[in-house]
């Protein structure tokens, strides 16, 4: 059996300077975004090696799963969405190699799974496939000299994800499929991990195994031909990179540099019950959007705006829906950092400070610093009309 430790004791560490200072005033024009020098001091370098390092291992596990899905893959939630064996695998896995790269640091992991429905007897099935993926994984990896995983420590790595976050210390951000209908249907998804300090991201891995290395401008659909597969990653103070999955030289990457929001296409969740298409139709109609809105699942639409495949996200939940931290802390930094602006409906910054969910104005709306101005005031337009039509 393979000891793994989730330790809950995360040391709190005093930061006497704002990271962010708010975003727009309240003319909706931009405010210098701030860093506090002790974070740009601080290199991050083993916590992004070790991230990019469980994503790239997670997205090979998903990749084998996904190539032959099968029905009993597929459980439902008490909310009903779709969860997998990969979904299972990816979080332990992340959970296993975070834990083992980085010995010496205490561990705390906020993620999206837990091992409740796998400790049933119905679930037997399933965990033991799971087991086996994680195993079969890090034997292919073959950097991990370790005795064979047994469904316990599985159960005891997914678990590990428990964590509630929060302002004090450094937690791990994981959502281990993130856009599983997604997945379900064979198109995009994203392995996203990231890592809270004192509650500001400070880095961020997104591993998207189907999106093409070439960008996908207006069309989500792609050739067979196309190179698929793209990691990207950032650290606080130091841009935003992409490599492929099978390992190329990174790229730096930077956002579009569009000004005429009639030049700039849009991206918005594939599902139209994860955002209000129709509210995303009339800002983009007030802001003069010729091109239709590219429609692709998970924060493969963080990564792809990183590097301009598109020039602006909108992402307008239904009334009473509430975001949760790992459907965007990792995507978030991918944008910032290279050189975008994420804010809510209000235009406030994002806080990923206040535990597992993100209290948040309405939507998250995502673009170049020069666009944002004039996408904040398209947004308020149509909340106004959308107000006082009711």
């Amino acid at each position: 059996m393979v000891t793994i430790n989730c330790w809950r004791g995360v040391p709190k560490i005093t930061i006497t300077k704002p990271i962010v200072s708010s975003l727009f005033s309240k003319r909706g024009s931009l405010v210098v975004t701030v860093a506090a020098a002790s974070f740009s001091s601080m290199s991050y370098d083993k916590e992004l090696a070790a991230a990019r390092k469980a994503a790239s291992l997670a997205a090979r596990l998903c990749q084998k799963v996904q190539k032959a899905l099968l029905q009993s893959d597929v459980q439902s939630k008490s909310d009903k969405s779709p969860v997998t064996v990969a979904d299972y695998g990816s979080q332990a896995l992340v959970s296993f190699v975070l834990e083992r790269e980085l010995p010496s640091e205490s561990f705390s992991l906020v993620a999206e799974e837990d091992s409740g429905d796998l400790r049933k007897e119905s679930g037997q099935e399933t965990l033991q496939r799971i087991t086996k993926l994680v195993n079969d994984t890090l034997a292919s990896d073959g950097s991990f000299s370790v005795p064979t995983l047994t469904a316990e420590d599985v159960l005891r790595a997914i678990d590990c994800g428990k964590s509630e976050g929060g302002s004090h210390g450094r937690h791990w951000v994981l959502d281990p499929i993130d856009g599983t209908k997604g997945f379900l249907r064979g198109d995009q998804y994203a392995i996203a991990l990231a890592l809270l300090d004192e509650g500001k991201v400070v880095l961020g891995v997104l591993a998207c195994p189907n999106l093409p290395l070439a960008s996908i401008g207006g069309d989500s659909r792609h050739s067979s031909h196309d190179e698929v597969g793209c990691l990207f990653f950032a650290k606080v103070g130091a841009g935003t990179y992409m490599q492929s999955l099978d390992g190329s030289s990174p790229i730096k990457v930077h956002v579009s540099t569009t000004e005429n929001p009639e030049e700039a296409s849009f991206f918005e969740s594939f599902e139209a019950a994860h955002s209000m298409h129709d509210l995303s139709s009339s800002i983009a109609k007030k802001l003069g959007v010729k091109a239709p809105p590219v429609r692709i699942d998970s924060q493969a639409k963080y990564g792809a705006l990183s590097r301009g495949d598109g020039a602006i996200y909108l992402r307008f939940p239904h009334k009473g829906y509430r975001e949760k931290i790992w459907d965007h802390a990792a995507g978030y930094i991918v944008v910032t950092e290279a050189g975008g602006v994420a804010a809510d409906a209000a235009g406030n910054p994002l806080d990923f400070s206040k535990g597992r969910y993100l209290d948040l104005d309405t939507g998250i709306i995502v673009t170049n610093q020069k666009l944002m101005p004039s996408l904040l005031k398209a947004v308020r337009e149509s909340l106004d009309e959308g107000t006082s039509s009711l």
